[in-house]
């Protein structure tokens, strides 16, 4: 089993109700898988009215405003060993670009997960446009189909075991 993670994943802020809640969606969802994986989950949103909130979803949850300076503070007090930032859109991507530029990914030696910084720094240019942005989304699913199949893998390879040990094949 790899080793354990402290990652920390960045919500996508305030929504307007009935918009957005892929953001909430794909949140739920990688936390969850991330936990199943064995690794700790921190997570910092300033929206307290999400699914993604809750207590259950994450080890640690920061209802923080979503700014460079407080997101530091709380690297600086959890030492995540990664930062998830593509799953609160347009504000994560945002804020992966400003922590990098004030050093603090360097700093505390986070690993970026997901998007490479240059895509993002490409996407959320004016001359990158629309297509840059599908490319960011479209890495972010993959990232999340894999983190799933990893998952379903792992379930799969463990009934196989119990079916072994139950047929006396162990």
């Amino acid at each position: 089993m790899p080793r354990r993670r402290n990652v920390l994943v960045i919500g996508s802020g305030p929504i307007v109700i009935g918009q957005a809640a892929e953001f909430d969606y794909a949140g739920v969802q990688a936390c969850r898988a991330l936990r199943d994986e064995g690794h700790r989950v921190v997570l910092v949103n300033s929206n307290p009215a999400t699914i993604m909130t809750d207590e259950e979803v994450a080890d640690a949850v920061y209802l923080e405003p979503l700014t460079a300076t407080s997101l530091e503070a709380i690297i600086a007090r959890e030492r995540p060993d990664a930062l998830l930032p593509t799953l609160g859109g347009q504000t994560g991507l945002n804020l992966a670009v400003d922590l990098y530029e004030s050093g603090a990914i360097e700093r505390y030696g986070v690993e970026l997960l997901g998007t490479p910084l240059q895509t993002i720094i490409d996407g959320v240019t004016e001359e990158a446009g629309s297509r840059s942005i599908s490319e960011l989304e479209h890495e972010r699913d993959t990232m999340l189909l894999d983190l799933l199949a990893t998952r379903a893998r792992g379930e799969r390879e463990a009934e196989t075991a119990a079916a072994r040990v139950v047929q006396g094949n162990a």
